[in-house]
């Protein structure tokens, strides 16, 4: 019997990764995305449980960013790798604004990142990242 599928496509990207928690602020790089949470190396160990807000931002060339996208989540898993920490962080509910972000933001993600054409009535995705 095969791995039973997962519910969300998931996106190999690093994206640059500030989680606060706890009065602290951590810094780190997502290895994938997906609509549902994301997986991430940080230096520092965060239970699991843990109720973080994480700013996700995307990296273009030269080391440019866009602005920051703002999701809370839950830290559902934390394990040792190398000389840090790999975290898989679930999404909390979130609301109709910050869907279409999501969305917006795997959509680059599954475009290879190229700059993907907002439904008409919506801004476009520099308008939403910058």
């Amino acid at each position: 019997m095969g791995k039973p599928e997962r519910e969300h496509q998931r996106y190999a990207h690093e994206a640059a990764l500030t989680l606060h928690s706890g009065g602290k602020v951590h810094h780190g790089r997502t290895t994938n995305v997906s609509r549902g949470g994301l997986c991430a190396d940080l230096a520092a160990n965060i239970p699991m449980g843990t109720e973080v807000e994480l700013d996700m931002q995307l990296v273009f060339e030269e080391d440019e960013k866009s602005d920051a996208l703002r999701v809370s989540a839950t830290v559902v898993w934390c394990t040792t790798v190398d000389d840090g920490y790999q975290i898989g962080l679930a999404f909390r509910p979130l609301n109709a604004d910050k869907t279409k972000l999501i969305n917006l933001f795997l959509r680059y993600l599954d475009d290879g990142g190229k700059p993907v054409k907002a439904p008409k009535g919506e801004r476009s995705i520099d308008d939403q990242f910058r």
